[in-house]
This record gives structure tokens, sequence and C-alpha cells, in this order.
């Protein structure tokens, strides 16, 4: 069984995911604290690493909704044990890698909707990464040794999620709208990757803007860099926000 499908807002603002790669909780803070009318933050590796849990729990009381992208790969018991916990903390998505196969992502799904409950929650929504946004299709196929085309190996892996029950994927916005015609809504896709108008592209290489891969069939955007290191970052985020309103989103 899906989970309930986290909703989807008119307000632009609330497409938008900040991922919060910061060393320490408090400059994690300081930043989401300073973007008037952020909703969504991303805590990824280095900053659950470094603050542990309690950074969820910090964010939340701020009124933000999290993102836990930990992307867990591993034997089925311990990914069940990982999301139980991870739900239990509030996380309203959380990261699994579809690689780890259908019998870990019917644990890790069963296991979340479980610590949800316990903690009278609402049911996280699972999402399972596919082909990570930094890879280019030579080295993709090179150094993995993969000869299926990226845009295959993500169809194929999405699918292996769907079936599985989890509730949406993680992919490159340029393989969205090949996912949302054989997965509607309400399956999540989320899209890192996102880069607006004249911005580096840093070490993504499958990327768009934010119109362009909402446009494709994306759910939500993950933004880091562009907003997180720009002069001003709350100026940057309301930028997003404009150019997703101007395009109708």
């Amino acid at each position: 069984m899906l989970p309930s499908p986290v909703s989807l807002a008119p307000d632009p603002a609330d497409r938008l995911i900040l991922a919060l790669d910061r060393p320490d909780a408090s400059s994690a803070l300081a930043l989401a604290t300073a973007i008037p009318g952020l909703r969504w933050v991303k805590v990824g590796l280095e900053l659950f690493t470094a603050a542990g849990p309690e950074v969820v729990n910090l964010l939340r009381e701020c009124g933000l909704r999290v993102f836990l992208d930990l992307k867990f790969h591993d034997i089925p018991a311990t990914m069940a044990g990982a999301c139980r916990s991870a739900a239990r903390l509030g996380a309203e998505l959380i990261t699994v890698h579809s690689a780890a196969g259908s019998e870990a992502l019917a644990a890790a799904q069963a296991a979340a909707l479980e610590g949800a409950a316990a903690e009278g929650l609402t049911a996280p929504t699972l999402l399972a990464v596919t082909v990570l946004t930094s890879w280019d299709p030579g080295r993709f196929a090179s150094e993995l040794a993969i000869a299926e085309p990226v845009p295959d190996h993500v169809a194929r892996l999405a699918a292996l999620a769907a079936g599985a029950g989890i509730g949406g994927v993680v992919c490159s916005p340029l393989e969205a709208a090949a996912l949302r015609a054989r997965h509607p809504e309400p399956f999540v896709l989320v899209t890192p990757g996102i880069r607006p108008a004249g911005a580096d592209r840093g070490d993504q290489q499958r990327v768009t803007t934010p119109a362009e891969a909402l446009a494709a069939g994306a759910s939500r955007l993950v933004i880091g860099r562009p907003i997180a290191a720009a002069a001003d970052p709350a100026t940057a985020f309301a930028a997003c926000c404009a150019e997703l309103a101007a395009a109708g989103f």
C-alpha cells in the first residue's frame, strides 16, 4: 500500500526544497531561518553526520518540513530499521536506494509506516534514488560496466521501486517526463540537479532550470548552492519562486 502522498500546494515555495549542506546545526539553522517563506529543507549526509538526529527536531520546531536524504542502501533488515527510525523523527521524505532491490524496498516501506504510526505522525513518503545526477553517461557506462543507457536504467529502477510500494523516486529532471508518463501522480518525482538560468552547474551533470523540471512532471525540486551560496539567499529563493510563478507553477 502506498503512503498518503505529500500534498502539493499552489504556492511555488512549496515546490522548492533547500539543501542544507552545512557542517553543523547552527549554520544550517541560521541559513534556513533567514529565508522568509521557506517550507522544505533537505538534511543530507554531511549535516546529519555532524549534527545527528536532533537537527531534524530543531528544524521541525522552526516549522520546516524535512527531507531526510541519507540514501539507505543495505540488507532488508537494516534498511527497515533505519527507515523506521527516520520516520519516528518526523521526516516527511526519506531516501533509499532502488538498487537495494525489491525485498529491501518493501521492508523499508513497511517499517517507515510502522515508525510514523508509533509516534502518531503522518506516514512519510519514501523516495527511491535511481541514478545520481552527478553521473554523466560515459562514466556511468565505463566505471559501472552498465551497458544500459542511463534513461533506460532509471526507468528500470523506478519501476522496481514502484512495484515494491515505494511512493516516489529521486531522478534527474531530464528523466522526469518519461517517468511521469509511466508513473502518474500521486507517485512523487523529486529532482536535484536544478540550476536557475545562468547558474553554474557545479558537480551536477544532468540539469535543468526549475520551471523546466516542473513542466516535465517533477513534483518538487532540490536546490542547494544557487540559493545557499548566494550573496543573499533570501533574494535567491524569492527569485526561484518568482520564476516558477511566472511559468504558472
